[in-house]
């Protein structure tokens, strides 16, 4: 693929998994740390008004293509428990960073990805595209997990204030690599955010389908209802390194 210059990756269910008990445990450590700063809470009741300022919050989004972020969360669920607390309060800020701890406890490379990326970065510039509402703990999962240095641009949705499939982030990735939109690959497994995102922006995607914890297998079902026309679906890694032609 001679006019391709750049490969763009999503992070998540991409390169890395994150172990199924990880949204529990950090739940449950959100909730521990606001218990030690005084406030009265039941935990099942308060996890439940967590999800649901959750999912408000997100498919406000959806809407307008601006990132959230956890600590309104928070807030959101704290007023339904009769705490009147605004989203800066520090006691939620230290609730947030306790939350990301299970992240980076329970936060996997998926295997051969090191070695793909170590192989593809001779040939091509990398960037990471992300959605991840707090970017240092962004930053300290894809540190930790060693792919800092491997990659030339690293984007994260809580740090520019957009999320994909908003074409900005795309758009955003591109200057920041110094390619035209027809000279940038970009990888992930979301059909909306990666998939028809990537396609939005005037960027040739490329679906990875895998299981959960499991990488490359069970793939995930097409859905109908989005027209992703003949985007390349790869479930091994080698399969991007033949589609790449150069490996």
């Amino acid at each position: 693929m001679k006019e391709i210059k750049a490969i763009g990756f999503d992070l998540f269910n991409t390169l890395i998994t994150v172990a199924p008990p990880a949204l529990k445990e950090a739940l449950g450590r959100l909730v521990h740390s606001l218990k030690q700063s005084g406030f009265i809470l039941e935990e099942e009741l308060f996890r439940a008004s967590h999800r649901e300022a959750a999912l408000r919050h997100l498919e406000e989004c959806k809407q307008d293509g601006k990132e959230t972020h956890n600590r309104f969360w928070i807030s959101s669920a704290l007023m339904k428990h009769g705490y009147e607390v605004m989203p800066d309060d520090f006691r939620i800020a230290d609730a947030v960073e306790a939350y990301f701890t299970a992240f980076y406890d329970y936060s996997r490379l998926i295997p051969g990805t090191e070695e793909m990326l170590n192989k593809v970065r001779t040939t091509y510039l990398l960037g990471m595209l992300t959605n991840f509402t707090h970017g240092p703990a962004a930053r300290r999962i894809i540190g930790q997990l060693g792919l800092t240095p491997l990659f030339d641009v690293i984007l994260i949705s809580g740090e520019i204030g957009f999320r994909k499939p908003n074409p900005l982030v795309f758009q955003k990735l591109c200057g920041h690599l110094g390619v035209l939109e027809t000279q940038i690959m970009h990888v992930g497994d979301d059909p909306e955010a990666d998939i028809l995102g990537a396609l939005n922006a005037g960027i040739q995607p490329v679906w990875v389908v895998h299981g959960d914890g499991a990488p490359f297998h069970d793939p995930i079902p097409r859905e109908p209802s989005l027209p992703i026309g003949d985007v390349p679906t790869i479930s091994s890694w080698q399969e991007l390194l033949s589609i790449l032609g150069e490996f």
